[in-house]
């Protein structure tokens, strides 16, 4: 039975995408923006992370690193995602 429980464990965790995880059991993940692009905003809907971007201009010579992270009411499980600009 022990071996179950742990199968079942292991079974979920690599069943999960980054995102999930990250967003469901408390996790980190990393999601890199083109070198074209420029992040703006992120967004969860359920387990799939939406993320705004535009093009980058020639102002743009800066590349940013944003955290996302969540807050969650017992500072448990509360998962990160980091941004990078390419």
């Amino acid at each position: 039975m022990k071996y179950l429980a742990a199968f079942l464990v292991a079974l979920t965790f690599t069943a999960c995408t980054e995102n999930s995880r990250a967003r469901i059991w408390g996790g980190k993940s990393t999601v890199e923006i083109p070198a074209d692009r420029k992040f703006v905003n992120a967004t969860w809907k359920d387990v799939d992370l939406w993320v705004l971007t535009r093009k980058r201009t020639e102002l743009d010579t800066i590349r940013d690193e944003y955290t996302f992270q969540e807050k969650s009411r017992y500072g448990m499980l509360e998962g990160v995602v980091i941004f990078k600009e390419l």
